[in-house]
């Protein structure tokens, strides 16, 4: 069992910065692959960023590719998103996944075993 604990989001302007965070609990989060979703209000879950659970290859969704960076950590058990160049369209609920091992459909938030709570990011005009 994998509980996910995310942090970090809230209010930025156009063009600013938020780091997400999101804790694991357990002694096995280096087995993980772990991943990045945000849901809109009125749309559906979009796949943000991926990562291997060595953390040595990552993914990312076309609407973030250059402006976002995952990262882990795996003796604090956490890993990051760095969002950079916000723009309103990123507003949404950001949410933290976990895989067991691998997944090759990243994308597809039903491959993920767990989920976090989520943590609002809103970005103004």
């Amino acid at each position: 069992q994998v509980q996910l604990v995310e942090s970090g989001g809230g209010l930025v302007q156009t063009g600013g910065s938020l780091r997400l965070s999101c804790a694991a609990s357990g002694r096995t989060f280096s087995s993980y692959a772990m991943g990045w979703f945000r849901q809109a209000p009125g749309k559906e879950r979009e796949f943000v960023a991926h990562i291997t659970w060595s953390g040595g290859t990552t993914h990312y969704g076309d609407s973030v590719k250059g402006r976002f960076t995952i990262s882990r950590d795996n003796a604090k058990n956490t890993v990051y998103l760095q969002m950079n160049s916000l723009k309103p369209e990123d507003t949404a609920v950001y949410y933290c996944t976990a895989v067991k091992y691998y997944t090759s459909s990243y994308s597809n938030p039903l491959q993920y075993d767990y989920w976090g709570q989520g943590t609002q990011v809103t970005v103004s005009s």
